[in-house]
């Protein structure tokens, strides 16, 4: 037996010891989760960082009216418009910040997590359509980068999470898996 056979951790070994990278990834995932569930928080109660207290959701705010009725670039603008501050908007939008955050936080429904959050991240990339270099009013629009912005980032980090697995170091993936009813 060489000495490279001899330090190589057992595959159902290293499945219960983690390695670095598993952990940035829980890391990575926990911090994710919890972006998400600020979100949902803030906007609930207006804790005064995006959302005041006025406008918060549980003093009759709407969580989307700010933001899309004050699009001013992209194809979509128009209907984005029509959307802002519709009940089913804000039910919608307010329910998939909770779900995907406590879900990714815990580690479970990574998959669901990952097709939620990257479509609500994509219908945000098109309310701020970073293609544009100017709104329709001729101001600039502060696009740093036409296609890569941090929507798609956050979308790209739902996806890597779900496909590696990342709930089952620090999360409740593991304890989903083995639960037949749960899986």
């Amino acid at each position: 037996m060489s000495l490279h056979e001899e330090t190589r951790i057992p595959v159902h070994q290293a499945a219960r010891e983690p390695g670095t990278g598993a952990r940035a990834l829980a890391v990575l995932r926990i911090g994710t989760g919890l972006l998400f569930l600020w979100a949902f928080l803030d906007k609930t109660f207006g804790w005064g960082y995006a959302t005041g207290s006025a406008g918060a959701w549980v003093n009759g705010g709407s969580p989307t009216k700010g933001f899309l009725s004050r699009v001013e670039v992209g194809p979509f603008a128009d209907t984005l418009h029509t959307w802002a501050g519709t009940w089913w908007a804000d039910w919608l939008f307010m329910l998939g910040l909770l779900g995907i955050g406590l879900a990714v936080t815990a580690g479970i429904g990574l998959r669901l997590s990952a097709i939620a959050g990257t479509v609500m991240m994509l219908l945000m990339w098109i309310a701020e359509w970073p293609l544009a270099r100017t709104t329709s009013s001729g101001k600039p629009t502060m696009s740093t980068n036409p296609i890569i912005d941090y929507h798609i980032i956050y979308a790209l980090v739902l996806i890597a999470l779900a496909a590696t697995a990342a709930g089952a170091t620090w999360g409740l993936g593991r304890l989903v898996e083995k639960t037949p009813w749960l899986r």
